[in-house]
């Protein structure tokens, strides 16, 4: 259980990042918020990903510790 919380929790702030750098007509296809043409940054969908991460890294470094 660990391992799967530290991965998500990675991989959940991978996607903040890419959320962070790119702008909206830049991301990938699958992505929520991809729009074509629209140069905007969506920082709320970076913000969301980015906590949920922190979040589950923390759950992970907890589940290690029992």
């Amino acid at each position: 259980m660990k391992l799967v919380l530290t991965a998500l929790g990675v991989v959940l702030l991978v996607i903040a990042v890419v959320y962070f750098v790119l702008p909206a007509d830049q991301l990938p296809g699958f992505f929520p918020g991809h729009e074509a043409g629209v140069a905007r940054m969506h920082y709320k969908h970076g913000a969301a990903a980015g906590v949920v991460g922190v979040v589950l890294l923390a759950a992970g470094v907890w589940m290690g510790r029992r």
